[in-house]
């Protein structure tokens, strides 16, 4: 009898055993499988392929080329989309958003993500890099025979740099480089310059710190000459100034109004280097009151947009004499000059977002570890694109 009994313990407490590390295993199993469901989710952002497979073709000075992994290889796209970086930059923060590009217009684009103005060769200045842009983008043309239309995309200086180099590309035929011109898109670009006027939020709108950022601009090469309007040489006026009209060399004016399309996407918000007034193309006291400013529902950074149909205005005669440190006149000069044309301005704000503080990073999805928050910006403008 009490054999029995140690018998049916010693039973009871094997099958306890086994239950208990099926348990475990159970347990395990269903760990793991969470663990991969969240790196499942994860791998959009983790992988260089952003959860989107393309075929990027690399020339020799590291520009990239990309086209949809799914397109045909017998059929060639005719829409060339140019995203140009920012100051210290590279092809590689245009990255996500090129993969969104493709994966809405797979037949149509070609995306190429320039490299020719990376990391310190942004302190070249302005007109040196749109040059260099210039140039390749006649080398893209010429590498894809077949296209027809071409729109540029800009990122902070990417912005003035693909300005610049538009004028240089313009032909009377009101072409680019022989192409149609249709989108010319800036996001957070200082189009006014950051010369001081309360431009840079992060000097406070002192005065004194501003008048020492100028001093100092020669950090940043020619490029923070042309920024902060401290450039005049050969008694010219500084460079932005020069690239709101025409000039007998360059047709700045007239290469931005042969596209179909001009949008600026400005941060409203926490963009500490570039400001809502500058890169909206807006003075101050246009600027929307921010307590008034809507949200769009499908697009949650995006503030209601508002389109505005400018007076056309006399071309401002510039003489280097009538600006000697009056940088509020300068920028009205420049205002007058753009805003001949109409633009589509999209107020951006990324309040209440942990990546606020890196806003004029996260309005480009710059690297979606940390600018995720920026996705639906992108997704607005790849929605909105002209094709």
């Amino acid at each position: 009898m009490e054999s029995e009994k140690i018998l049916q313990e010693v039973v009871e407490a094997k099958i306890s055993g086994e239950v208990a590390k099926k348990l475990k295993k159970k347990k395990k199993t269903t760990k793991i499988s969470r663990r991969s469901l969240t790196l499942k989710k994860l791998s959009c952002f983790g992988s260089t392929d952003y959860g989107y497979p393309t075929v990027d073709e690399v020339d020799g000075n590291g520009n990239v080329d990309m086209k949809s992994a799914s397109t045909d290889k017998n059929h060639s796209p005719t829409h060339l989309v140019v995203m140009v970086n920012g100051l210290i930059g590279s092809a590689h923060n245009w990255r996500y958003a090129a993969k969104q590009f493709l994966k809405k217009y797979p037949d149509d684009v070609i995306v190429h993500c320039s490299e020719r103005n990376s990391s310190l060769m942004t302190f070249n200045g302005v007109d040196v890099m749109g040059n260099r842009l210039a140039n390749e983008v006649v080398s893209v043309i010429k590498r894809h025979v077949k296209l027809e239309k071409i729109s540029f995309i800009g990122h902070s200086l990417g912005g003035l740099v693909a300005r610049y180099a538009i004028a240089k590309l313009y032909t009377q035929d009101s072409k680019i480089a022989g192409l149609v011109p249709i989108n010319f898109i800036t996001i957070a670009t200082p189009h006014l310059g950051t010369g001081g006027h309360r431009q840079v939020p992060m000097f406070g709108g002192f005065n004194s710190v501003e008048k020492v950022a100028q001093q100092i601009s020669w950090v940043l090469g020619r490029t923070g000459r042309h920024l902060f309007l401290t450039d005049k040489a050969h008694g010219q006026p500084p460079l932005l100034l020069q690239m709101v009209n025409d000039s007998q060399d360059l047709n700045f004016l007239c290469a931005l109004q042969s596209f179909r399309r001009h949008v600026v996407y400005a941060n409203a918000h926490f963009d500490h280097i570039v400001g809502w007034s500058t890169s909206s193309i807006r003075r101050r006291n246009e600027l929307p009151e921010r307590k008034n400013l809507v949200r769009s529902g499908k697009y949650p950074h995006i503030l209601k947009p508002a389109t505005t149909t400018n007076t056309v205005i006399k071309p401002v005669e510039l003489h280097a004499s009538n600006y000697p440190a009056a940088t509020a006149s300068m920028e009205e000069a420049m205002l007058r000059g753009l805003t001949k044309i109409s633009w589509e301005r999209i107020d951006v704000s990324f309040k209440g977002s942990k990546q606020r503080y890196f806003a004029h990073n996260t309005i480009q999805v710059n690297s979606p570890w940390i600018n995720s928050d920026g996705a639906d910006i992108i997704q607005h403008l790849v929605d909105n694109f002209q094709l």
